[in-house]
């Protein structure tokens, strides 16, 4: 008696690998909703100084309905930050700003600073997910993008008093230390323009005068942490940088890392703290090295809204002294 055609070993590997891929996509789609915060120290301060706590929020790609999103980010304002730092891509409707401000509510009653991302300008548009695996995956979109009102959003993060650092420096004074801030614009979109330094907005280059205190920290944000500016940041002198776009990678292979970064950025810097420069990304830190610090990330594109093996998140930096 002959067996049936579902007992060949061909086909039962076929339908295993069939099995095995629905199975993949469905935990995907359940990942991408699995929020979490990850907790880093950075040994950065001077000595003898207290921790400070800062917040790292980024890529919520937020979309009207996306409550438990909104609920999640609101309680982030529990851990207390000192500072609170978004680097971008806040949003992905023309009708979120609602939603935005719910989730960001709490803590713009905390001192902050912001850079912009590419679609905070612009709305995500369809494409072939494929393309997110190219080394850089700019492309003309098949249909005109969207403007979104993103000057509205500056005016009401700033109005807040968060720090606006799209191509611009600026000073905070956070839990009595003094932090000096210099940020582009988003390098994704070529916007970038490195704020030249000894401007009058420049308090590193007035550290000498008597009515400017001393600065503790100088920290770089930016939103695509694209090669360019990162050298930027550290012949600027920057102890931490600040930077998000990435995704983590969005899909990742266990026990491999990040298939892309969407940038120039090495897979290996994909999310997480690492030194820069360097060719030892897991070596952070150490002589002639400033640390960089990026995001996964809280959110997706709405026309690719799965991931894999990188969950989204927020980061809780603690800086303590080095």
């Amino acid at each position: 008696m002959r067996g049936s055609p579902t007992g060949h070993p061909v086909l039962r590997t076929v339908g295993g690998l069939a099995l095995a891929g629905v199975a993949g996509v469905a935990w995907s789609l359940v990942e991408a909703r699995w929020y979490t915060l990850r907790e880093v120290t950075v040994p950065v301060l001077p000595a003898g100084q207290a921790p400070l706590r800062v917040l790292h929020v980024s890529d919520l790609h937020l979309t009207p309905g996306q409550r438990r999103k909104v609920g999640w980010v609101r309680e982030l304002a529990t851990l207390d930050p000192h500072l609170v730092v978004d680097t971008g891509d806040n949003w992905a409707h023309l009708d979120a700003m609602p939603a935005l401000l719910d989730a960001l509510e709490p803590l713009l009653a905390l001192p902050g600073a912001f850079v912009l991302g590419s679609n905070d300008y612009l709305a995500p548009a369809p494409k072939n997910p494929a393309r997110y695996l190219l080394p850089d995956a700019r492309h003309e979109p098949a249909h005109p993008p969207v403007a979104l009102p993103w000057r509205e959003l500056v005016a009401r993060l700033t109005s807040a008093g968060w720090a606006d650092l799209s191509n611009r420096r600026d000073a905070l004074d956070v839990d009595g230390r003094r932090l000096s801030l210099v940020g582009t614009d988003d390098a994704h979109l070529d916007q970038d323009r490195f704020p030249a330094a000894g401007g009058p907005d420049d308090v590193r280059g007035r550290a000498d005068r008597r009515d400017t205190p001393a600065v503790d920290l100088h920290v770089g944000v930016t939103h695509a942490p694209y090669r360019r500016v990162l050298d930027a940041m550290h012949a600027d002198g920057v102890d931490l940088t600040i930077a998000g776009h990435t995704h983590g990678g969005q899909l990742a292979v266990p026990f491999y890392g990040a298939l892309t970064t969407n940038c120039d950025l090495d897979r290996r810097r994909a999310k997480g703290l690492h030194g820069w420069p360097g060719a030892r990304p897991d070596r952070p830190g150490g002589a002639g090295s400033s640390w960089l610090h990026v995001s996964a990330g809280l959110g997706t594109s709405p026309y690719a809204p799965v991931r894999f093996a990188c969950r989204p998140e927020a980061t809780l930096l603690t800086l303590v002294p080095a």
